[in-house]
């Protein structure tokens, strides 16, 4: 998809589409680096207090749910410049 996608940038479609799938592409690895950051925290804080493993936990999810969400708004805005 990506070298279709590249193909019609040369043919004349512009750099637009390739700063997107960029984008897309930094967007994916942004959310990868910090769900990582946020589950090594976690634990590390879930090891230092179990007691609260049950807050932690909870907390996690939803910070998580958050980074998530914000990737995959980033990711639908880089493939609406594409197809757009």
């Amino acid at each position: 998809m990506l070298g279709m996608i590249l193909l019609q940038a040369a043919a004349g479609a512009g750099l637009a589409k390739i700063g997107a799938c960029i984008g897309a592409g930094i967007a994916a690895i942004g959310a990868g680096l910090g769900i990582g950051k946020i589950g090594s925290s976690a634990m590390e804080s879930i090891a230092r207090q179990p007691e609260s493993s049950n807050d932690i936990r909870a907390n996690m999810i939803v910070i998580a749910a958050l980074v998530e969400g914000v990737a995959l708004f980033a990711i639908i805005v880089c493939l609406l410049a594409i197809f757009l």
